[in-house]
């Protein structure tokens, strides 16, 4: 990182993507930093590096049919992934706030000599089609307990250092991602799982694997949508429509959406 004020910033935004809660508290509602779901602070290939987001933006986006910022992707992390606490949009940093500043010029930093306005290779999640036998929460919750419980803990809550930094983050839960997030959806986490997970043994889950475990992180209960107004199915109808996610449905008993504190979380099944 080069001297002088440009390699405080880059130091700065570093430091907010890797413990995120320590450094900008008032905008994280949970136990994630950035670097749970962007591995390696931001570097790793297939786990949505920087540096191909960074020259991604501005782009349109058909889930908010509109043209997205870097600055308004960052935003719906904070609000959604972080599950920033506040009002319905979550409290996200304001807008121009160094916050962002501070992000952009670490990813910016990050992308140094990458072209801009294409996909790189290594960009975002690489996507597996779903098996044609779909998934089974049964066999997933054998999975993640052979796979993932060693790092995540049985109860999927993950693990803290002494100095409170999340080690290996909670999959469900409070201190989770919040229903609107992108991982919440279980093509978005199966993905993910299959190019990242188990830590150190990236790719080593079959594709059928990472879809049943995938199904079996989401379909536990979480915090809220923080879009959701009126009803659960209300919401399931207006912000989720067309989603592989376990969103409004009821599963042991539980009407999935309604919130961790809303009627309890559901238990490991």
């Amino acid at each position: 990182m080069p001297d002088g004020p440009y390699g405080d910033a880059i130091r700065r935004g570093s430091n907010i993507f890797t413990r995120t809660g320590l450094h900008v508290k008032d905008h994280v509602g949970n136990q994630l930093s950035c670097d749970n779901c962007h591995l390696d602070a931001g570097r790793r290939a297939n786990a949505a590096p920087m540096w191909a987001a960074y020259g991604a933006y501005p782009a349109f986006r058909a889930t908010t049919g509109s043209v997205s910022t870097l600055e308004d992707r960052i935003a719906a992390c904070f609000t959604y992934s972080m599950n920033a606490p506040g009002s319905v949009s979550g409290k996200a940093p304001a807008p121009g706030s160094q916050v962002y500043r501070d992000l952009v010029t670490y990813m910016a930093w990050l992308a140094n000599g990458a072209p801009a306005g294409e996909r790189l290779r290594g960009a975002g999640y690489p996507r597996i089609s779903k098996p044609s036998d779909g998934y089974d929460l049964n066999r997933g919750r054998v999975v993640f307990r052979q796979n993932c419980a060693q790092c995540h803990g049985v109860d999927g809550q993950g693990s803290r250092d002494g100095q409170g930094h999340t080690t290996f983050p909670p999959l469900w839960g409070r201190g989770s991602y919040n229903w609107g997030a992108g991982m919440a959806q279980v093509d978005m986490a199966a993905a993910f799982i299959k190019a990242n997970m188990p830590f150190g043994r990236p790719g080593s889950l079959t594709d059928q694997q990472a879809w049943d475990v995938a199904a079996y992180i989401d379909s536990h209960e979480r915090p809220k949508d923080p879009r959701q107004n009126g009803t659960v199915a209300q919401a399931a109808r207006k912000d989720h429509a067309g989603e592989d996610s376990f969103y409004g449905t009821t599963l042991r008993g539980h009407l999935l959406g309604i919130g961790v504190g809303a009627g309890g979380a559901v238990e490991p099944g």
